[in-house]
């Protein structure tokens, strides 16, 4: 596992319920963990709360979506929603002519995009280098 050879330890903290969201920062400032990866969907209309906490617990955090980062958190790293939408389009019409869902590929997206809030890193009193500034697709200021 790449933690281990990093000599990371990994915390999964669960929230099963969005109601568990601020107990669940209590829990990782608690574990004295230093940086959160958000997985699921699940938070996206809480998606300002859960950028609030992280910030709140001085915790660096990130997810697959730029709304994520849009909404305070450090960053973002995954694909752009609007190319997916649009191979999902692009599928319904196959489809719709007469290909058998079976017989399509399934495919990955085809790129990633890096999206660095620079607001909530100031706020963390994280400097992100400027290589890594100028590979982001993307820096809210």
């Amino acid at each position: 596992m790449a933690a281990r050879k990093l000599d990371v330890v990994v915390e999964v903290v669960d929230v099963r319920d969005l109601d568990e969201l601020a107990s669940a920062f209590s829990t990782m400032t608690g574990k004295r963990v230093g940086a959160v990866i958000v997985f699921g969907s699940v938070f996206y209309l809480r998606r300002q709360e859960l950028a609030d906490l992280a910030l709140k617990h001085r915790l660096p955090a990130i997810h697959v979506l730029k709304g994520y980062a849009e909404a305070g958190l450090l960053m973002s790293y995954g694909p752009n929603l609007l190319d997916l939408y649009r191979r999902a389009a692009s599928y319904v019409a196959k489809i719709r002519g007469g290909i058998k869902p079976a017989d399509l590929p399934v495919e990955q997206p085809a790129r990633l995009e890096l999206v660095i809030n620079l607001r909530t890193a100031k706020a963390l009193g994280l400097t992100i280098p400027q290589s890594v500034l100028l590979r982001a697709d993307e820096v809210i200021q």
